[in-house]
């Protein structure tokens, strides 16, 4: 009887969660279309639709397929990238301030783009299909240093040390580049503040095939780790019990959260708090299990996002919010929120 009911009250928790899951991805779609109409030049609902089925004007065309797409497809990309690389650095660590922007390692993939950049005689000279790489690399030292950092021989790594050490490795990556930024052209250092404060800047097709590669393998990828980070939250001896290998799937995990938050930094700049609030919303909707907390991460990321790219571009039209200063509104409250409920 206990069985059975258990049985039942599973599969009610899944059609739940599957249905919380079909509600994100619906809401991002309402915006999609909203942002497709969203800009300085006005598409009705209905020539967005005539575009889309090629029977647009010229002009509308290049504003959908040229301009508004792109931009809205790396918007959600990117949002998704950060999210569950935020999940995964959350999982790893159990620590609910994990964060990729709040540990530093989005600034270190930004310094290792900023430092190409002002070597490189122009931002549109730069290879796309490279940014992405030495973001990688930018913020896999960066984790490496954190780790090293942070490390205590027969305690390891405590959640506090690791928030500490990240925020004081970040502060110190924030000042290289700021100095960095005496260096630049009028072009480049234009380009390195708007990228600063966490704007869409790659809106064309190849930022999008930049950044798509790495998150069609390191998703599914993730995602195939589910139960790991399940285990992984159990606490270190049940999981080795469990026979998991903790600090090899945990080293796994760590490269994935760092691949995603260096692609997605690459082509968006320093957005921060998706990782940190994404995570944290889908666990509330969705419950602990990575199963389903990983996609929901990833869809509720891709709508933040959008919708801070599409508000800071209607609220001062024709001018543009970054979409990093829309997520830092309502980022930092909820930061100072966690924050203030750890502490009770």
């Amino acid at each position: 009887m206990s069985n059975s009911f258990l049985t039942v009250t599973q599969q009610k928790a899944k059609k739940k969660n599957f249905l919380i899951l079909g509600t994100l991805a619906l809401l991002i779609v309402i915006t999609f279309v909203i942002s497709m109409n969203t800009g300085v030049i006005k598409l009705t609902p209905m020539e967005v639709i005539r575009t889309l089925f090629g029977q647009g004007d010229a002009q509308q065309q290049l504003i959908l397929f040229e301009f508004r797409l792109p931009r809205i497809v790396i918007a959600v990309l990117v949002g998704m990238g950060l999210a569950v690389s935020g999940a995964i650095l959350q999982g790893i660590s159990k620590n609910a301030l994990a964060d990729p922007g709040i540990l530093g390692i989005n600034a270190g993939a930004g310094l290792a783009v900023m430092l190409y950049i002002s070597f490189f005689p122009s931002t549109k000279a730069a290879p796309v299909f490279l940014l992405p790489v030495l973001a990688f690399v930018g913020s896999g030292m960066t984790a490496v240093l954190i780790y090293i950092l942070s490390y205590r021989r027969h305690e390891g790594i405590t959640p506090m040390r690791l928030i500490l050490t990240g925020i004081a490795v970040a502060a110190g990556i924030s000042s290289a580049m700021i100095v960095l930024t005496l260096r630049l052209t009028p072009e480049n250092y234009q380009f390195v503040a708007t990228w600063l404060a966490g704007s869409i800047w790659g809106s064309n097709w190849r930022f999008v095939l930049s950044l798509l590669p790495w998150l069609l393998i390191l998703l599914p990828f993730v995602y195939s780790k589910s139960r790991v980070l399940n285990v992984i939250n159990l606490g270190e001896i049940t999981a080795v019990g469990l026979g998991a290998s903790i600090e090899r799937e945990r080293r796994w995990l760590l490269a994935a959260s760092v691949g995603l938050a260096g692609a997605s930094v690459s082509v968006s700049g320093g957005i921060g708090f998706v990782g940190l609030i994404a995570p944290h919303l889908a666990r509330q909707l969705v419950g602990a299990k990575h199963q389903f907390l990983l996609p929901a991460a990833a869809l509720l990321g891709g709508l933040l996002v959008l919708m801070a790219d599409t508000i800071g571009r209607l609220i001062l039209e024709p001018s543009e919010i970054p979409s990093g200063i829309v997520v830092a509104v309502l980022g930092a409250p909820y930061f100072l929120y966690l924050l203030a409920h750890l502490k009770e």
